[in-house]
């Protein structure tokens, strides 16, 4: 049984597991995950199965369970009910990809639960969260995306995702090979499959079903915006909170068959027969990622696909897909998202001059505008700024925050609830990295003192991670972040734009980066990939 769009799938089917990378470790992990529970773990009972975790810091976590299986290219479907209890206390493995998480495999459709206590009377909220990486890379497993301390936090179910990345997820084959129809959107799927799983069986693990938000960084945040476009999600979660993450547009049918087409011929496969890649071991399908993209150079891109099945409309283009109007929705981004990108520490950083710094910025704008003249303009407003400075804020403008502009804009203008952070909180342990991207992941999830955190544990980080937790918090319960009988971070709108500035001592600002809004909004965005 595969997903149909707009259609529910709730019913089961028998599976069997199927890994590429590791299947000696993928064996391992289907004994590990069969034995049997200890009479003194906790054991939840759900229509998918009952599963024993582990007590942990207050909170009862519950890591690598599978909410669905998937062949390569294909939509995933649903699992039939183990026959007896699955030990949930070790993460399952990691989509194929670039990047230190391991144990990786196709196999890879595992969600993990941190809850104050399974209890079915106690319907906290419940925040699922979905990680960043560009489509490409990423996982949940990564120790500042633990949920145990925003779970006993905030009293709510955390829930993390892993899915299907990059060609396993995104490529697009169904104009070369009709067999593979899903396969643009195909990691997509696997999030709506998750996000049915989760509302049929949070309840039994102590969360509400009828309040669930989704909430990401980075490509997540771009995950959920797709999401909020697609009819086959519509009904799955209630509020949205974007970090970091826009998607305005998805990729034209017609560049990601050129995508594909490119891969392809990396591979040595031809068109009229993809029996190869169907065969190949999914490790050389992660080193073809190195093919040049067609359209934007670089590493290849893979990424949602207006397919007109799944996705027939672009997300925020020509305005907030109606779909959604009625989510609330968080919009946030950090100050200085491009330090996180191109270090401060890099060669082309520290090479930097007023000679050269037009053509250095050029391709790091994103956007088809004069170089020369965004660094006139800037230099102009701000004198006393180096070019070091000025690279920064022009690309985090150009690059970065067009797209949570352009959704923001366009939700306002329909009337939705919608709220904006920008953060403003630096770094403590690097403080020329500034707010960089993905800065704000621990403080959400309260992971200060995490493995890769650059927060830092002090009292100041510790009032920035508490502003936004409590208005994530907030968010999740009611669909408002602000608490109750409070109305300090004003719904956004046209006419004031109010944004909440969070750092040490947060603070609701109205339109904080105006001109730099206006410089730029002259010039058309077209998001890249599309």
């Amino acid at each position: 049984m595969r997903i149909s769009p707009g259609v529910s799938t709730s019913g089961v089917e028998g599976w069997t597991r199927r890994g590429v990378i590791g299947a000696g470790a993928a064996a391992a992990l289907a004994g590990a995950r069969a034995t049997a529970a200890l009479p003194a773990d906790p054991i939840v009972r759900a229509p998918a199965g009952a599963f024993a975790g582990a007590r942990e810091d207050g909170v009862t976590g519950f890591r690598g369970i599978r909410y669905g299986r998937a062949e390569r290219f294909r939509s995933p479907t649903p699992v039939a009910p183990p026959r007896q209890v699955v030990a949930a206390r070790e993460f399952g493995p990691v989509a194929p990809q670039n990047g230190p998480y391991t144990p990786q495999s196709e196999d890879c459709l595992f969600l993990n639960i941190w809850t104050p206590a399974p209890d079915r009377r106690a319907a906290r909220p419940v925040m699922v969260y979905i990680h960043g990486g560009a489509y490409s890379n990423g996982s949940v497993t990564d120790p500042l995306n633990d949920g145990a301390t925003l779970a006993a936090h905030g009293d709510v179910v955390v829930v993390t995702i892993n899915h299907r990345l990059n060609a396993f997820g995104y490529l697009y084959l169904a104009r070369i090979d009709p067999r593979f129809p899903d396969s643009g959107n195909a990691g997509q799927l696997d999030l709506i499959l998750a996000l049915r799983w989760i509302g049929e069986n949070i309840a039994a693990f102590g969360g509400d079903p009828g309040r669930v938000m989704v909430f990401g960084q980075s490509g997540g945040g771009a995950k959920i915006a797709t999401l909020m476009g697609m009819p086959a999600a519509q009904g799955l979660f209630h509020r949205a909170a974007t970090m970091s993450g826009q998607q305005v547009t998805a990729s034209g049918p017609i560049n990601a068959t050129l995508r594909a087409r490119a891969f392809l011929a990396k591979l040595g496969v031809a068109e009229r027969d993809l029996s190869p890649l169907l065969a190949m071991p999914a490790q050389k399908l992660v080193d073809a990622l190195a093919t040049t993209d067609p359209i934007l150079g670089g590493g290849v891109y893979f990424g949602p696909v207006l397919d007109m099945t799944w996705l027939t409309r672009h997300p925020f283009w020509p305005d907030a897909n109606p779909q959604s109007r009625g989510i609330p929705m968080i919009l946030g981004n950090t100050q200085d998202e491009t330090r996180g990108f191109i270090s401060p520490a890099s060669a082309r950083i520290r090479a930097l001059t007023w000679d050269n710094l037009a053509a250095t910025m050029a391709p790091e704008l994103r956007i088809d505008v004069l170089p020369e003249w965004v660094v006139a303009q800037f230099r102009a407003r701000y004198p006393g700024w180096s070019p070091e400075q000025i690279f920064y804020r022009a690309t985090t403008a150009a690059r970065s925050w067009r797209g949570q502009i352009i959704e923001a804009e366009a939700r306002a203008a329909q009337g939705t609830r919608t709220w904006v952070y920008q953060l403003d909180f630096a770094s403590r342990t690097n403080p020329r990295k500034g707010a960089f991207h993905t800065l704000d992941i621990p403080l959400v999830f309260g992971t200060l003192g995490a493995a890769g955190s650059e927060t830092g544990t002090g009292a100041d980080a510790r009032a920035a991670s508490a502003a936004l937790q409590d208005a994530f918090v907030a968010f999740a319960r009611t669909g408002d972040p602000n608490r109750a009988g409070s109305a300090g971070w004003p719904v956004y709108d046209l006419a004031r734009r109010a944004t909440l500035v969070v750092d040490a001592r947060s603070r609701v600002v109205d339109d904080p980066r105006r001109w730099e809004r206006e410089q730029f909004a002259r010039i058309p965005y077209i998001q890249p990939g599309s």
